[in-house]
């Protein structure tokens, strides 16, 4: 889905949340990472209830990619046991963010996770953020590097695939 680019800061609210009833959390993440761009540029405050929904949008997106790591990873150890090869090497064709760009998405989020928390905070809790936040943007910058070779699938790094994507938030 599309995030709109006009709607008003209640109205983004209101949609992390029907988003959040849905359990649609990647649509969540969007409209509160609107929300965010468009109030912190505006020089105000997330409130409380902003923030819990930034939260909650994050946690929930990461703790499906954790959930499914786990059983993949449970599945592959099961058919380890059993001696059964041909299944350990299908699972293991399984994209469980083995890949660089798989896991580059978790590292964005993470440094998008700091990015809005240095965006409220003070002095050296602020500079932690920030650091915290660059640290999590190279790692995934890192991560993309290696794909790069178009033989193997990659894509140039110095093209976004998305806006608000780890180069352009440098």
């Amino acid at each position: 889905m599309a995030v709109p680019e006009n709607l008003t800061r209640e109205q983004y609210v209101y949609m992390a949340k029907l988003a959040e009833q849905a359990e649609r959390y990647e649509e969540m993440v969007k409209f509160m990472d609107k929300l965010v761009v468009g109030s912190t540029s505006a020089g105000s405050e997330l409130t409380v209830e902003e923030r819990n929904l930034l939260s909650v949008a994050y946690k929930n997106v990461i703790g499906s990619l954790r959930a499914a790591w786990r059983i993949v990873s449970s599945i592959e150890q099961k058919e380890e046991g059993r001696k059964n090869e041909e299944h350990v090497a299908l699972v293991r064709t399984t994209d469980r963010g083995s890949n660089p760009s798989s896991r580059s998405v978790l590292f964005e989020d993470e440094g998008d996770y700091h990015r809005y928390l240095a965006e409220f905070k003070v002095g050296g809790e602020r500079k932690e953020a920030a650091e915290d936040t660059m640290l999590a943007y190279k790692a995934a910058q890192e991560l993309l590097e290696k794909r790069v070779d178009k033989a193997e699938g990659g894509f140039d790094v110095s093209k976004p695939k998305k806006k608000g994507s780890c180069d352009e938030r440098k």
